[in-house]
C-alpha cells in the first residue's frame, strides 16, 4: 500500500487530531513540535521557552482514498486561518497557523487553496514553510480527546470550500 504524509500546524493540536482521525482516508496521526530549533522538544519547553516550535499533526494517508488536496481542505476549515499566533484562547507562536510542506506538489496545491480562500475575503495568516524534523509529542498527547472522552474547546468545522 502506497501511503503518503502531510504536515499541519492549525492552534491545539489534540483539536486538530480530532478532526483528522474522522478524515476519510486518515490512516494515522500523530501529535508533535516542528518549524523551531530545538531539538527533541517537550511540551513544556513549547508551551514556555523560546523553541520557535509549533504544536502540529503529521498525517499519514492513503493517497488512493484521499488526496493532499482534500486534506488540506479540511485543514483550513477545521481551524481559523485568519488568526494569527493563536485559536480562540489559546495564545502563542506554538498555536500558529502554518503548512509545512513535503515537497513541490504540496507546495503548490496549499498556495492555490490560500488564493482561493483569499478570493473569498479571507485575510489567511496561514505560513508555508518546506518541513523540517517533526519531533513527536509525549505519549499521553497522543489520542487525547479519544483518551479522555472530551472534544476540541477551540476547534470547529467551518465550510469554506
Amino acid at each position: 500500500m502506497t501511503v503518503e504524509r502531510a504536515i499541519f500546524a492549525g492552534g491545539c493540536f489534540w483539536g486538530v487530531e480530532y478532526y483528522f482521525k474522522r478524515a476519510k482516508g486518515v490512516l494515522s496521526t500523530s501529535v508533535g513540535y516542528t518549524g523551531g530549533h530545538k531539538d527533541n522538544p517537550t511540551y513544556q519547553e513549547v508551551s514556555y521557552d523560546d523553541t520557535g516550535h509549533a504544536e502540529a499533526i503529521e498525517v499519514t494517508y492513503d493517497p488512493t482514498v484521499t488526496t493532499y488536496e482534500d486534506i488540506a481542505k479540511l485543514f483550513f476549515e477545521i481551524h481559523d486561518p485568519t488568526q494569527v499566533n493563536r485559536q480562540g484562547p489559546d495564545v502563542g507562536e506554538q498555536y500558529r497557523s502554518e503548512i509545512f510542506y513535503l515537497n513541490d506538489e504540496q507546495k503548490k496545491i496549499a498556495e492555490k487553496l490560500i488564493q482561493e480562500l483569499k478570493a473569498k475575503g479571507y485575510r489567511v495568516a496561514t505560513k508555508l514553510t518546506k518541513a523540517g524534523s517533526f519531533w513527536k509529542a509525549e505519549d499521553h498527547h497522543q489520542d487525547y480527546y479519544l483518551k479522555t472522552g472530551g472534544t476540541p474547546y477551540c476547534h470547529r468545522f467551518t465550510k469554506r470550500f
